[in-house]
């Protein structure tokens, strides 16, 4: 028997100054089921929940109904008590209160002490302890937010949403920032809400693995459009990759084969950073892509970092060209001609409260200085042909950085270094929370750049990523230095054998 329709989203649009996000969008889910919101960055899957969470005010003309009823929600505490939650991209927990504390935040249990009301955070850890037991969750109550890992606060989070007692959770990316191991877990818990609570969910991601792994029905935004809806038996990963970019996969990636010279442009020898990293030692040639992979905790961005000058090594040299150099700061970096993409776009990367072009200029704005005014005709040339290249959607430069989906922040990050035209460029999980489209646009650009002679170190913690863009793969574990392998070598297991400290066995190098 089909189940019954929870939720029904019909012709929501919502526009926002030069920017149509959503027009005439349907969307429709079932009680007790894992539903796949899928489509590019700027596709409008997270405006759209945030319009059904009343976050925003949807256009006039669209109408929702939930568990049967007209349903007008204005802010997200009214979505709450209708009994839908949302677990945002980014939580945002009060790292200085308890677990328990945050799980009941704005729903304290207050007893009442001589006319006073006072939290009784015993019930409240009590109650919480009882909501972990239910969904299998081993983690203390009374521990404080800032203690626990990001995963534990994405189940947090998760409990949080549950403690409403929702009939529709909301999850935007809940494995982003996961390793395996936390998202098979997850994947336990969100099979445990649906199969014994009837919970329906609402799942945005771009990995296309997990929605064949938990998704009952999958509906594809484009562009802000409707694209259609089908249950997951009916797709494959061609298939829904073509209905959200529009055409098929081959089309928009394919490694172009650059020139790897003999000189070297960066030679690392023997760095150590405390605990971090010890011994590592590379060298990295003209037109080459070096991927850098290992499971998290293995120093890669730690490495990067101190190659870069964020934070100087304790011992070990590094060469450029030749010359042996002290980097101990990242402007001496880039005087040295490096570039570096760092890995949270957001909170190292940008200004979120500032425009794209000013976003683009940041680091080299002397070069735009003309008799000692800023010579805006200047900035704007260079960043429309850095928009043009990249394929920026956006109506202006004037545009905040804030206001744009998460693929074309990340391009904008990139053209920044690409107009200083440095000759190794270090780019840490460049396509992290990027769809699949921009995602092929970027490894396709990264080749590009390869061609061109510039030299690429790429950290992915993406296994097709790193085997597809790679020529070379260095492998670290733990901080230590696990092998490499060249492109034409190189497998999954090879790279996993490696990057959880085992030697590679005979039979995997006769492969």
């Amino acid at each position: 028997m089909e189940a019954e329709t929870i939720l029904e989203m019909q012709n929501i649009s919502k526009t926002f100054p030069g920017v149509k996000a959503l027009q005439n969008v349907d969307f429709t889910v079932k009680k007790g089921t894992v539903h796949a919101l899928m489509g590019e960055n700027g596709a409008g899957k997270s405006t759209l929940m945030k319009v059904l969470y009343g976050m925003y005010p949807a256009d006039s003309g669209g109408s929702i109904r939930f568990k049967g009823q007209d349903l007008n929600v204005k802010s997200p505490i009214d979505a709450i008590r209708s009994g839908i939650s949302m677990i945002p991209q980014e939580i945002s927990p009060v790292p200085n209160l308890s677990v328990a504390s945050n799980v009941f935040l704005g729903k304290e249990i207050v007893n009442t002490y001589g006319g006073l009301p006072i939290v009784d955070q015993d019930r409240i850890e009590e109650e919480t302890r009882k909501l972990f037991e239910e969904l299998g969750i081993d983690l203390d109550p009374s521990a404080m937010m800032s203690d626990i890992s990001i995963a534990n606060a994405q189940l947090v989070a998760i409990v949080t949403a549950v403690s409403y007692n929702s009939d529709l959770i909301i999850m935007d990316e809940p494995t982003s920032a996961l390793t395996d191991k936390e998202v098979d877990y997850l994947y336990q818990i969100v099979e445990d809400l649906r199969e014994k609570k009837g919970i329906a969910m609402v799942f945005i991601t771009h990995k296309l693995e997990e929605v064949f792994r938990i998704a009952d029905e999958i509906t594809v935004l484009r562009d802000g459009e409707y694209v259609g809806t089908e249950p997951i038996q009916n797709m494959t990963k061609e298939s829904l990759i073509t209905m959200m970019v529009g055409r098929p996969i081959d089309e928009f990636f394919q490694k172009e084969e650059a020139e790897i010279s003999e000189e070297v442009l960066l030679s690392v020898k023997n760095l150590t950073l405390g605990k971090k990293f010890k011994n590592i030692s590379f060298d990295l040639r003209r037109g080459e892509i070096l991927g850098v992979a290992g499971l998290m905790g293995a120093g890669r961005t730690e490495l990067m970092e101190a190659i870069f000058g964020f934070i100087p090594p304790d011992s070990g040299e590094i060469r450029i060209r030749g010359e042996k150099v002290d980097i101990h700061s990242p402007d001496q970096a880039i005087a040295k001609s490096l570039g570096f993409v760092t890995e949270d776009r957001k909170l190292t990367g940008l200004f979120l409260d500032l425009n794209i072009a000013d976003n683009m200029i940041m680091p080299d704005v002397p070069t735009y200085v003309k008799k000692g005014l800023l010579s805006f005709g200047m900035i704007r040339q260079k960043c429309e042909e850095q928009r043009e290249a990249l394929k920026i959607k956006t109506p202006s430069l004037e545009q905040l950085i804030k206001n744009l989906s998460g693929g074309n922040q990340q391009k904008v990050l990139i053209s920044r270094w690409l107009l200083m035209e440095p000759d190794v460029l270090i780019l840490d999980e460049p396509t992290r929370g990027v769809d699949v489209g921009a995602k092929g646009e970027i490894h396709s650009l990264i080749c590009k750049l390869a061609k061109s002679g510039k030299a690429i170190i790429m950290i992915s913690s993406e296994m097709p990523e790193i085997l597809s863009i790679s020529d070379r793969i260095l492998v670290m574990h733990e901080g230590n230095y696990s092998g490499q392998l060249m492109r034409d070598e190189a497998s999954q297991e090879k790279v996993m054998h490696l990057a959880t400290g085992q030697q590679l066995t005979e039979e995997l190098t006769e492969e």
